[in-house]
């Protein structure tokens, strides 16, 4: 019987044939922890007598979701981890870079073939390098920092193979938005979910992080694309790797097989209270709203804000609508500065920040008050996800928000 893709990377790492249902004890290539659960995975490895982490080069430390420091704690909390990074020799990447998933990609931090966690539920995204990448809580993350290894039990795959040309102004945020509401918010726990198919081949790496990010939204462990020539060409300038072959035999056994076709598929819109409603937008086209947010670790790339903008093209936002832009990183926040699309958003009205999580948490800035309705290219849509719990979040692709921010309402952008 062949292997999935999940179970060859576990194998790989742990020397020896494994399966589906194994309990292992894998090393890790990478554990990343950020301001709001890296103090808590501190405090655990210090619990744990640890005085050395198990490799500073592999350790990923990150601030994002509350840069600048929004309280007093908040700055407590970036000493103490800045302390931390000191003491242990751990490259701090610190307030400047950004969303830890985009920056632990961009720079290299989780390759294909690689078990890498962190202290975050979308850690999962770099599946879209053809990683293993799991969310761990902050006592196993300390259990990690000093011992470098963590108990696994290997997940069964769910394999998802996409077919099919996208119509225009809909993509990979539609397509991921209707297969979570196709499986379902826990139709997915601890399993991989294998992005596969035509379609999947002919997304960019922008367009898979976006799908493996929100794996974890229908309670998957992990989602990972195979990977093959846009994976290894989006690495070769970000660290030395030889590629390699790595995908799933042919006669490999999945929890089940799903197949999507995109060729009809509406732009889509995942309701409140959870991301498993999507619908399709015509349904809910002219629903006042009075936020719109186009970023997060979900879209915040320059690709999302290039189809933004087209939608925008001459128009302004409607004043009726507080527009918040929030580029992932900083490395895509200068793509887009220097395409001119940062002085186009701000000409149309929105309030363009710094790259950090921003409204996606509720944690720091652009909160939502009773009442209130946001629409959002994030990835959580639960109640006072973004404020008050008296508020209402749907969820979208960043074309969908630019055209609803045009208008005041929530608006099918193939009709802009």
């Amino acid at each position: 019987m062949g292997a999935t893709v999940v179970e060859k990377i576990f194998s790989s790492k742990c020397g020896r044939d494994t399966r589906a249902g194994d309990v292992v004890m894998a090393p890790v290539d990478g554990a990343m922890i950020h301001d709001i659960t890296g103090p808590l995975a501190i405090q655990k490895f210090y619990e744990m007598n640890g005085t050395s982490v198990f490799d500073p080069e592999k350790v990923i430390l990150l601030f994002d979701h509350q840069i600048p420091a929004d309280s007093i704690p908040a700055a407590e909390n970036h000493v103490y981890m800045r302390n931390f990074a000191l003491e242990q020799g751990i490259l701090n990447y610190d307030l400047k870079e950004g969303v830890c998933h985009q920056v632990v990609m961009e720079k290299g931090r989780a390759a294909p073939g690689e078990i890498v966690v962190g202290a975050d539920s979308h850690t999962c995204m770099y599946g879209a390098g053809g990683a293993f990448a799991t969310g761990i809580g902050s006592t196993d993350m300390g259990f990690v920092l000093k011992y470098g290894a963590l108990y696994f039990r290997v997940p069964e795959t769910i394999r998802a193979d996409v077919h099919g040309k996208f119509q225009s102004r809909t993509g990979a945020k539609d397509l991921i938005l209707s297969i979570a509401h196709d499986i379902g918010a826990d139709g997915a726990t601890y399993k991989a979910i294998e992005f596969t198919g035509e379609t999947v081949k002919g997304l960019d790496m922008a367009g898979r992080m976006t799908c493996c990010n929100m794996a974890i939204e229908m309670g998957g462990k992990a989602g990972i694309v195979p990977p093959d020539n846009t994976t290894w060409e989006y690495f070769s300038a970000r660290r030395k790797m030889t590629p390699f072959p790595l995908k799933s035999d042919e006669d490999a056994k999945y929890f089940c097989w799903n197949n999507y076709d995109v060729d009809d598929l509406s732009p889509q819109v995942a309701i409140p209270h959870n991301v498993d409603l999507g619908v399709d937008v015509e349904k809910v086209a002219g629903t006042r709203i009075d936020q719109v947010f186009i970023g997060s670790c979900t879209n915040g790339r320059f690709e999302d804000f290039a189809e933004a903008a087209e939608v925008l093209g001459k128009n302004s936002f409607s004043e009726k609508v507080r527009v918040i832009i929030i580029p992932a990183s900083r490395e895509e926040y200068l793509k887009v500065l220097r395409a001119g699309l940062i002085e186009r958003f701000v000409e149309a009205g929105a309030l363009v920040e710094a790259p950090c999580c921003g409204p996606c948490m509720g944690g720091a800035f652009g909160l939502l008050a009773p009442g209130e309705i946001s629409l959002s290219t994030s990835n959580r849509n639960f109640k006072g996800r973004q404020g008050s719990t008296e508020a209402f979040v749907y969820l979208c692709s960043p074309a969908t928000a630019a055209a609803s921010a045009i208008y005041g309402e929530i608006t099918d952008p193939r009709e802009v």
